[in-house]
C-alpha cells in the first residue's frame, strides 16, 4: 500500500475469522484522513464500518452422539454410522480428535472422513455461526456395510453425530477480551474506572506517573469498539490508550440473544425464517 510507505502509522491485516480487512491507525480521525487520501490520489472508495467481533463457541459439558447416514438410491447405497463423545477442553485448546475404535466396528479408513465431517461442522458453528472450540471429539463405535460405506458415508455421520452432541453440550459463546492501558491526566481516573466498570471491564492495575495515571484494566472487545470517541470526551482530548489480544473467555448468558440474532441477521437466516 502507497500510503504506508508514506505514513508507517497505517496498518492494516485481514481477520482469518471474519473475512474483514482491518485498518489500523491512530485514531478515528487519522484513519478518515487515510480514507479520504486513498480517495482523492487514486480514486479508491471505502467504506468504513465497526469491526465484526470474532466470536467463538464452545461446549461446557460431556455427552454421548450418534450419527448415521443411510441412503438406498437403486444401485450402490451409502452407508456410515459413528458413535462419539464430546468433551470440553481448557481455553485455548482448540480441538482434538481421538480415534478409540476397537474391534474393527469402522474400517481404519473411514475414521479421518469422521473427523473431516466433524471439521467441517463445527468451523460453521452451531449456536450463530462461529467456529466450536475448545472440546475433544472421541470415536467410541459404529458400524459400516461391506459394499454402502464410503468416505463420503462416514463425513456425513460426522456431521451428523456432531450435530446431535452439540444439542446436549450445553454450548456457549466466547468473546475476546483485550488487555487495556489507559494513560490520562490523574484527574480523570475516578471517571474513566468507572467507564470501564461499565463496560464490563476489570480493573488490574492503576499506576501514577506525574500528573498522570496509567489504567490497567481486561476488557471485552465488543465493549472497546467505540472507546476512543469516549477517552476523548471525557480528557478532552489528553488521553490516550492501547489495547491488545488477551484470551477468550464466556459470554454472560444474558447477552447470547443479542449476538445470535445479530448473526443470524447479518446471514439473512432471520429473513428466510420469516418468508
Amino acid at each position: 500500500m502507497v500510503v504506508r510507505e508514506e505514513d508507517p502509522a497505517i496498518g492494516y491485516t485481514r481477520d482469518p475469522q471474519t473475512h474483514e480487512l482491518l485498518l489500523q491507525g491512530q485514531g478515528q480521525l487519522h484513519i478518515e484522513v487515510t480514507v479520504a487520501k486513498l480517495k482523492r490520489r487514486f480514486g479508491v472508495e471505502v467504506n468504513l464500518k465497526p469491526q465484526r467481533i470474532p466470536y467463538r463457541e464452545t461446549i461446557t459439558a460431556s455427552t454421548d452422539a450418534h450419527g448415521r447416514h443411510k441412503k438406498q438410491t437403486g444401485g450402490h447405497g451409502q452407508f456410515g454410522d459413528c458413535k462419539i463423545r464430546l468433551e470440553p477442553l481448557a481455553r485455548g485448546s482448540d480441538f482434538e480428535f481421538v480415534n478409540d475404535i476397537f474391534g474393527g466396528a469402522i474400517p481404519r479408513q473411514f475414521v479421518p472422513a469422521i473427523e473431516k465431517g466433524i471439521q467441517d461442522t463445527r468451523l460453521r458453528g452451531f449456536l450463530a455461526g462461529y467456529p466450536v472450540v475448545d472440546f475433544r471429539v472421541t470415536v467410541t463405535d459404529g458400524s459400516y456395510h461391506d459394499v454402502d460405506s464410503s468416505e463420503m458415508a462416514f463425513r456425513l455421520a460426522g456431521r451428523l453425530a456432531f450435530r446431535d452432541g452439540m444439542t446436549r453440550a450445553r454450548p456457549t459463546l466466547l468473546e475476546p477480551i483485550m488487555n487495556v492501558e489507559i494513560f490520562a491526566p490523574s484527574d480523570f481516573a475516578g471517571d474513566l474506572m468507572g467507564d470501564l466498570n461499565s463496560r464490563r471491564g476489570r480493573i488490574s492495575g492503576m499506576d501514577t506517573r506525574g500528573i498522570s495515571t496509567v489504567i490497567k484494566a481486561t476488557v471485552p472487545m465488543a465493549e472497546m469498539l467505540s472507546y476512543e470517541q469516549t477517552l476523548t470526551s471525557t480528557t478532552g482530548g489528553r488521553g490516550s490508550y492501547h489495547m491488545e489480544f488477551s484470551h477468550y473467555d464466556e459470554v454472560p448468558a444474558h447477552l447470547h440473544g443479542k449476538i445470535i440474532s445479530a448473526s443470524k441477521a447479518e446471514r439473512g437466516e432471520v429473513k428466510e425464517e420469516e418468508e
